[in-house]
């Protein structure tokens, strides 16, 4: 356990992301993604990072309800939230997995 917060500089984060991006890109065909999966478990963010304890309780999670918020942020960008990076992570979880079974 680190004694310091990770820091992670926001240009690096961007540069990754693009990178990863542009992996997908070109190890799919046409230029969208299909998930064939909608639900998911999720961790409560109370026992999200107390890996010392195992979780009260699960949640479960709309990958279609995560898209939508940020298709709602596309048409109105300046309603922009901390939470919609989420729903991103929501969303990006399921394309990573799914790419890389």
């Amino acid at each position: 356990m680190a004694d310091e917060p990770l820091s992670i500089p926001l240009a690096d984060l961007r540069r990754s992301f693009d990178l990863v991006l542009r992996h997908i890109e070109a190890a799919t065909t046409g230029d969208t993604v299909a998930l064939d999966k909608d639900y998911f478990w999720s961790v409560p963010p109370d026992g999200l990072y107390d890996v010392y304890r195992a979780p009260d309780e699960l949640t479960i999670g709309q990958l279609s309800e995560s898209w939508q918020h940020l298709t709602d942020l596309l048409a109105e960008p300046d309603r922009a939230v901390g939470y919609h990076l989420v729903w991103l992570a929501d969303v990006l979880r399921a394309i990573g997995q799914d790419i890389a079974a």
